[in-house]
């Protein structure tokens, strides 16, 4: 389907693999595509902890993903992320998508979600960062990643003084999506030491259930950042399949 793209197998499911604006990407076919070409969008960690993915793929959905790492949620990322929706959609794809954002994953997610709202159909967050304060800054309750930090600091034109002034992390802006009226499945750990819940999702939780917005809230007790995900991903993906 894609020019200069490379076959191969994702979970026993038939991919290609290419390079687009300077990232590498890849989309894995489902056996039967979805009436209107429906898909997902890993937003970073392709393959790991993908129970959901995978289920998803057995419905219908494809499955896609562009390599825009140690970008932090940063603007050029989003704009990197809307060539590559739009690119898509080209090529027969659907309109709107369900952005998976994992951990970091989830500063892609909800900041590209803000900036292109009429291309989201809704957001799968998991243990997600909505605060570069708490991850990988580790200035709350978090252990940090101090490498990380410094970089995603210089990405941004901050450090350590300025970034405490910082508005535009997710968790600044959570009203403006709950406006927005996407769909959110959160899921997360109720002990998680790397991205703590208080600090990010639990901010998203009760946004969402003040105002009404539609989430899905599944908090594992006593679970660290990993594992991801559930082992049975259906209350996952019959709610998402429920909204696209």
């Amino acid at each position: 389907m894609f020019d200069n793209s490379e076959t191969g197998e994702y979970r026993g499911y038939n991919s290609e693999q290419f390079v687009f604006d300077g990232k590498h990407c890849t989309v894995v076919f489902p056996d039967s595509l979805s009436e209107g070409n429906k898909w997902i969008w890993r937003t970073e960690f392709l393959g790991a902890f993908d129970s959901v993915d995978t289920d998803m793929l057995s419905k219908g959905y494809a499955l896609a993903y562009i390599s825009v790492s140690n970008m932090y949620g940063h603007p050029d990322a989003v704009r990197t992320m809307k060539k590559f929706r739009d690119f898509m959609t080209e090529h027969g794809f659907n309109e709107k998508t369900v952005l998976f954002g994992f951990s970091r994953g989830g500063l892609y997610a909800f900041n590209y979600a803000l900036k292109y709202p009429d291309t989201v159909a809704a957001l799968y967050l998991d243990a997600p960062v909505l605060d570069i304060k708490s991850w990988p800054g580790g200035l709350g309750k978090g252990v940090g990643a101090p490498r990380e930090f410094e970089e995603c600091l210089s990405l941004y034109g901050l450090d350590k003084s300025s970034v405490l002034s910082f508005r535009q992390n997710p968790s600044d802006k959570l009203e403006q999506l709950l406006s927005l009226h996407i769909p959110v499945a959160l899921v997360a750990g109720d002990s998680d030491r790397t991205v703590p819940y208080e600090e990010n999702g639990k901010l998203l939780e009760n946004t969402y259930k003040n105002g009404g917005g539609d989430i899905l809230c599944i908090v594992k007790k006593g679970c660290d950042h990993h594992p991801h995900s559930l082992s049975d991903p259906s209350p996952i993906s019959d709610f998402l399949c429920k909204r696209y």
